[in-house]
């Protein structure tokens, strides 16, 4: 069996369109009119409720119990472009995890919660140049050895 991808309901599917291929450089793979999907397994669908036969008030916004989790290697520079993209709410202000990664939690415009995280490798590399061994890293991230070389070595 394979995992083929997630399915979001969107109340617009261009505006959605717009905010996905914009904010995250997200490129189309197919358009059904009311259902879009990206090359990185995300599809966004329109009358959500006709598609999965639900009532169309059981289509809830926030439901606050899962997030679409995305890594960038330049944290700071997507967080100038969202400064500049228009009406996104923030959950909160960004934070760093204990385990030294940054990231910042907002919504799209249905309300699906959206994290956006410092890639690990750039964490370790953030770690190393403030000239910290890696024996010290792997203690400061809490992983071993071996995941940290993962790390270092993921494109």
């Amino acid at each position: 069996m394979k995992f083929t991808g997630t399915v979001i309901s969107v109340s617009d599917v261009n505006t959605s369109r717009k905010f996905y291929q914009d904010l995250f450089g997200l490129e189309l793979y197919q358009n059904y009119g009311i259902n879009v999907s990206f090359t990185c397994g995300l599809s966004l669908q329109q009358e959500f409720d006709w598609l999965v036969s639900v009532p169309k008030e059981t289509v809830r916004k926030r439901p606050h119990n899962m997030e679409l989790a995305f890594e960038t290697r330049d944290f700071d520079g997507f967080l100038e472009k969202m400064r500049q993209y228009p009406g996104i709410e923030y959950l909160g202000e960004v934070i760093e995890h204990s385990w030294g990664q940054r990231v910042v939690r907002f919504y799209d415009p249905d309300g699906h919660l959206i994290e956006v995280g410092e890639k690990m490798k750039m964490v370790v590399n953030r770690f190393l140049a403030t000239g910290m061994t890696m024996e010290e890293v792997s203690a400061r991230m809490d992983i071993s050895m071996k995941d940290l070389t993962k790390l270092l070595n993921d494109e």
